[in-house]
């Protein structure tokens, strides 16, 4: 039986092999520079290889293994068709979640999903995850690009990332090592990061009708360059301050704010007091919670307030931490303290009000 309906193929479909295998070509220059020596092999193999037999510092390593993605986050980088930075926030969720810990971060695999391959677009978001992994002391050993016509629209794409790092089995951090006295460290954020922008979106958005190129007087600069600013990235300053003193653990503030991240690390029988004093948050905080109408606890449960990292230690190890973060740029300050948990109430106990 013959009609005259044209031949179907991949292309036609909406699936461009060309512009995938260019794609590939354009990001060589970018995942050779995100590698360390312990890497095998080049880009385009099945599989990403390194080298663990070169990992002989360590006695009995236990491999950590960590997976995210940047969220809603990567609707505003579409938005303002700028590419280069969301792999940085791609690495931090990833390695920062690693370090927590107390592990090295290794080498990352990423995902990307789009519509329609965009070479150029493509290259520039495996740019910006090449880039953060170099800030994470971390190789990129290899990922995947999926197009998927009539799934995403020919704009759209999304991100996510698979980590693996290496801890010395007898130097594993977690709520174990918490005690009593503990000072809670805070670490500086540097901005929203990659959490809370459907709330985010929603409120300066689509409720106040902002447009990204808004000029927002309390930023000083656009309320897109605002909401692009990448995540800080914090797996090296964290190793660093292993390497300096004693910590007992860390937590990642991420989706659910400070307090859940830090009940996280937190064992049963003791809490944590944090005040609010003790810091003042980006000017950010309060444009959502004002424009929005959003009450402070949902904001504190949303977003990250400002702290990006925490850090848990003895009062003795405090002001080498200090010194140690001072040297490396990172903004950091003593937030509070670990004691007995109140039996009736949350494990962490955010008190006073935010520096002003």
């Amino acid at each position: 039986m013959t009609t005259n309906v044209p031949e179907a193929s991949y292309a036609a479909a909406g699936v461009d092999i060309e512009a995938g295998e260019t794609a590939v070509e354009l990001m060589k220059e970018w995942v050779a520079k995100a590698q360390r020596p312990e890497s095998v092999g080049a880009l385009g193999g099945f599989a990403g290889l390194f080298d663990a037999s070169a990992l002989t510092r360590y006695r009995r390593p236990l491999l950590a293994s960590a997976t995210d993605g940047v969220g809603t986050k990567v609707a505003i980088a579409q938005r303002l068709d700028i590419h280069d930075t969301i792999g940085r926030d791609l690495v931090a969720m990833v390695v920062d979640d690693l370090v927590v810990c107390g592990a090295e971060p290794l080498f990352m695999t990423d995902y990307i999903c789009v519509g329609k391959v965009y070479p150029e677009r493509v290259a520039a978001l495996v740019k910006g995850i090449a880039e953060g992994c170099v800030l994470a002391g971390c190789a990129l050993v290899g990922g995947e690009t999926a197009e998927h016509p009539g799934l995403l629209g020919p704009e759209e794409y999304d991100v996510a990332g698979a980590g693996t790092g290496v801890v010395e089995a007898d130097a594993l951090l977690g709520a174990d090592r918490v005690r009593a006295g503990d000072v809670v460290l805070a670490m500086g954020a540097s901005g929203l990061h990659s959490n809370g922008y459907s709330l985010v979106r929603h409120v300066l958005l689509n409720r106040a009708g902002w447009g990204l190129e808004r000029e927002v007087p309390e930023f000083g600069r656009t309320l897109g360059e605002e909401l692009l600013e990448p995540t800080r990235i914090y797996s090296l300053d964290c190793l660093a301050l292993i390497e300096a003193t004693e910590i007992h653990a860390f937590a990642h503030v991420t989706g659910g704010g400070l307090a859940n991240n830090l009940a996280r690390v937190l064992p049963e029988g003791l809490g944590a007091t944090v005040d609010r004093s003790s810091w003042s948050p980006a000017p950010v905080f309060g444009v959502v919670g004002e424009v929005g109408r959003v009450a402070r606890a949902e904001l504190e449960r949303t977003l990250n307030m400002g702290v990006g990292m925490v850090a848990v230690l003895p009062p003795e190890a405090v002001d080498q931490a200090l010194a140690t973060l001072a040297e490396r740029g990172v903004p950091a300050w003593v937030a509070g303290e670990i004691g007995a948990a109140d039996p009736d109430g949350e494990s962490v106990n955010l008190s006073g009000d935010y520096a002003r």
